[in-house]
């Protein structure tokens, strides 16, 4: 009678373990496994450091606020999140409203097909993906749309990743990734007929730098469409709260600092793009954007136990705890600005470089 009581018990307990890890809310997604978690291209001895020295920027803010700064601030950022981003969260590093009756994924990828809609390319066209991380939105849009996309990152860990992404998923044809830095970007002026960016010139020091790139290697008569970070009319420079919150979302997500919802097509307007639409995806009737944050509790809980447990056994680097705590404060930090109204993060622009250009 024990040892059956014993056995019983042992089953329950790893058949609880089993449903814990690989059941509730599997983190796995497509190809990254929490064994394989990683800091990038920092060698695994040199997260831990690395992660401290990421912190060290914001103890010397101006530093972050100079064209100069920003690649470095940003590579390690990305060189840290990556693998805990594709693994936890998925291929596309970027939010998107619910929709009521669909899964985050087609969710995702829907809101990356409206941006390729909204810039009116043809089968054949080449387009610039301006901050492509690992290509999950490059690879949705070239499949939807059939042009070639050129997507660009700073970081090398990410352009190795798109492209292994991009030869398994068959589209490696339609899409190339180069590594390079979006404030000066090297492709020739006048060079893709249509261009994007989902969630990823926030890390611009300067938008106009970033604009002013994007503008330089469109066609003329081209349009561009970017889904901005940004506070919104509802956030208030005096209220403590909100600071708070925003600034738990610049240090979480490599922000040099948020922008307001009225700088973005004014700076549009001032590098030389004419202002076709302009509007905040998040706002009524779209679903709350950060549903998924909010759901994911449990799994985050559940992805902190596994990493704790892979980094005590040194599968894992040291390091990698850190991080994921980091990145689990920060999704607190981005569901308050989503319930107070005071962020968005799909603040929508839709511009063209005049045919004059």
């Amino acid at each position: 009678m024990d040892s059956l009581a014993l056995f019983c018990t042992g089953a329950l307990l790893a058949g609880g373990l089993y449903w814990f890890v690989c059941i509730l809310g599997p983190a796995e997604q497509k190809g990254k496994r929490a064994v394989d978690l990683s800091g990038g291209s920092i060698s695994a001895e040199k997260v831990q450091d690395k992660y401290k020295q990421y912190w060290s920027f914001f103890r010397r803010p101006k530093e972050i606020e100079t064209a100069e700064k920003v690649p470095d601030f940003v590579d390690t950022f990305y060189n840290l999140v990556t693998d805990i981003y594709e693994w936890g969260w998925g291929q596309s590093f970027h939010f998107s409203p619910s929709i009521p009756g669909k899964s985050h994924r087609d969710a995702t990828r829907l809101h990356e097909q409206m941006a390729v809609d909204l810039i009116d390319v043809k089968p054949g066209d080449r387009i610039l993906d301006v901050g492509c991380g690992v290509g999950g939105p490059m690879r949705a849009i070239a499949a939807h749309s059939r042009a070639k996309v050129v997507g660009i990152t700073i970081n090398e860990y990410q352009v190795n990743r798109a492209r292994l992404h991009n030869k398994k998923a068959g589209l490696d044809s339609l899409c190339e990734v180069v590594c390079g830095n979006f404030l000066e970007m090297p492709f020739p002026d006048n060079s893709f007929d249509g261009a994007y960016s989902i969630e990823a010139t926030c890390h611009a020091p300067k938008l106009e730098e970033v604009y002013s790139e994007i503008f330089r290697v469109l066609k003329p008569g081209s349009l561009y469409v970017s889904y901005e970070w940004v506070t919104t009319e509802k956030y208030k420079a005096e209220n403590p709260e909100h600071v708070e919150i925003i600034q738990g979302i610049e240090r979480g997500d490599a922000l040099p600092g948020l922008r307001s919802y009225a700088d973005i097509a004014e700076t549009a307007r001032k590098v030389g793009f004419e202002v076709v639409k302009e509007r905040d995806l998040a706002q009524p009737p779209a679903e709350p954007w950060w549903t998924r944050l909010k759901m994911g509790r449990i799994a985050y809980w559940r992805n902190h136990i596994v990493i704790t447990l892979l980094a005590a056994l040194g599968i894992a680097p040291q390091g990698t705890v850190d991080v994921h705590e980091m990145l689990f404060k920060t999704a607190d930090y981005l569901t308050k600005g989503g319930d107070t109204g005071i962020f968005s993060p799909m603040h929508m622009v839709l511009c063209r470089k005049p045919l004059a250009s």
